[in-house]
């Protein structure tokens, strides 16, 4: 491995020419266009062992800098084989991420300008481009235009951020005095359902509500939100002395992809004079169908909604969308200017960094505009019509295997699990062999999925339904067809008869 001649090295003091930028920059460009063309020829989960990588790694940083030849050549050789690739359209685990070509050349762009979106003096495009751009997304999923929208990373930090306005929403002086050691402060209760996501709980962490302050609600046999456990709930903390403050609504629920009642929910949040943030942060996206727009029933009423660009809107990681209807609330909540952040434009524009905990605000909406921009409408619309209609393919499919069992496909999201149907009659015959017969199922359908995924064919997840594991297949990927649905359905059933097969020896239910 060559030095850098010394023109480049940290000695001469300056950056890399504009003659080599534009060189290596090719370079990096048509390897990103082949990687993107050829990437099926990857394993889509990262085949290496831990420590792998970090071992093939220099123990410490080049004291003089090296050709950027060669360090492409180690991304190349070394970074690679320990990607796990996420824009592959065979990846089908948890919400797959994609970087579609627009978004890509927008992160580009992002990074070239890398400018601080903190005040909108410090760049006034990165204000006004997010307006715009949150506004046409706004309109496409039918958020009323009294709904504000602002840009975060992710949607755990947009939970946040929504918890954090209902909590200042209450007018207990909290981001005062705080809350610790306060008689006058009753404990304070958040009501969100079984299946919500990990981030409703991480939350109340953070802001010192604490896990016994988060009171996750029974659901139905659909995994909804069940409205009178809720209501019980609510009862049951007001006789104890509670303040309840929050509800977080779900549409699209990490495991399953349920649906809350988010209407009925918001008439309890009325009565109860509470928070209503509605977490679609998945399903959101698909409200830009036509045929979709029932999802967003009740919407209207509620006080925040976070929606994610980077789970279905083909935009690279990390985007996460928040619309507050008060953010005047959410502003409170946050908003610290010192001196020298003080501008004469303050009384005019909008400063985002006063709706939230950062002060540092990269220009996502970028790549958000260019997306929306490049694909337009109908596009969009089109391609995430596409995925639902393949992920009811493939629930028709399986339906029609009567070896296995399916739930409900609300989005782009099928749940199934291998339940061979001798074994099914066998526990019909004799109910004393359930127990053996449900343990049996979840580790065989465990295997299934370590077995495939080993493959590096496809990549698919798991969840627990009522304790029974269930294979998980997720179709976000702006690339990926019904044909790569097809043959996952394929390898996934030549793997379960083939472990169910060697693993019969050892069950003994007769």
């Amino acid at each position: 491995m060559k030095e850098a001649p010394e023109k480049e090295t940290l000695q001469s003091f300056g950056d890399m020419t504009p003659e080599d930028f534009k060189k290596y920059g090719y370079q990096a460009i048509d390897w990103i266009a082949e990687y993107m063309k050829n990437i099926e020829s990857y394993p889509v989960l990262s085949q290496v062992q831990p420590s792998e990588i970090k071992n093939k790694l220099p123990k410490s940083a080049p004291k003089q800098g090296i050709e950027f030849e060669d360090i492409l050549n180690d991304f190349k050789k070394t970074i690679v084989p320990g990607i796990t690739h996420w824009n592959s359209p065979n990846f089908f685990a948890y919400f797959p991420v994609t970087a579609s070509g627009p978004g890509i050349l927008g992160e580009l762009l992002c990074a070239a300008l890398n400018v601080n979106g903190m005040l909108w003096k410090t760049s006034p495009s990165v204000t006004e481009l997010e307006e715009v751009s949150l506004s046409w997304l706004r309109q496409m999923i039918g958020i009323k235009d009294d709904f504000f929208g602002i840009i975060y990373d992710t949607a755990s930090i947009s939970t946040m951020h929504a918890i954090a306005a209902a909590r200042e929403a209450l007018n207990l002086k909290i981001r005062e005095k705080g809350m610790a050691g306060r008689k006058d402060l009753l404990p304070l209760r958040l009501y969100t359902s079984s299946e919500a996501h990990s981030s409703v709980e991480k939350a109340a962490i953070t802001l010192g509500i604490g896990q016994e302050g988060v009171r996750k609600v029974a659901v139905d046999d659909s995994c909804q939100m069940d409205i009178k456990a809720l209501v019980n709930l609510i009862e049951e903390d007001i006789k104890e002395g509670c303040i309840p403050f929050c509800v977080v609504a779900t549409v699209g629920t990490t495991s399953t992809t349920a649906i809350d009642p988010v209407g009925l929910i918001s008439d309890i949040c009325k009565k109860y004079k509470m928070w209503l943030h509605v977490d679609s942060a998945y399903g959101g996206s698909a409200a830009i169908v036509p045929e979709m727009k029932y999802i967003i029933d009740g919407w209207k009423d509620a006080d925040s909604i976070v929606v994610n660009p980077h789970k279905w809107f083909f935009t690279p990681i990390d985007i996460s969308v928040l619309y507050c209807k008060r953010p005047e609330i959410l502003k409170r909540a946050f908003s610290l200017i010192p001196e020298y952040l003080k501008t004469n434009n303050d009384n005019d524009v909008t400063n985002l960094m006063d709706y939230g905990i950062q002060l540092g605000r990269r220009f996502r909406a970028l790549k958000l505009w260019m997306i929306m921009s490049y694909f337009g409408q109908e596009g969009l619309i089109n391609r995430i019509r596409e995925h639902i209609r393949i992920a009811r393919e493939l629930k028709n499919w399986i339906d029609k295997n009567k070896d296995y069992s399916a739930l409900q496909v609300a989005f782009s999201t099928v749940c199934f699990r291998y339940l061979p149907r001798d074994l099914k009659e066998q526990v019909q015959k004799d109910n004393s062999k359930e127990e053996i017969v449900h343990n049996y199922l979840n580790d065989l359908n465990e295997k299934i999925m370590n077995s495939v995924n080993s493959t590096g064919k496809i990549y698919i997840s798991h969840t627990k339904v009522q304790d029974n594991l269930n294979l998980r297949l997720s179709i976000t990927n702006i690339k990926t067809t019904e044909e790569h649905v097809k043959q996952a359905w394929i390898l996934i059933q030549k793997h379960a008869e083939k472990i169910d097969s060697e693993m019969r020896k050892g069950l003994q239910i007769k």
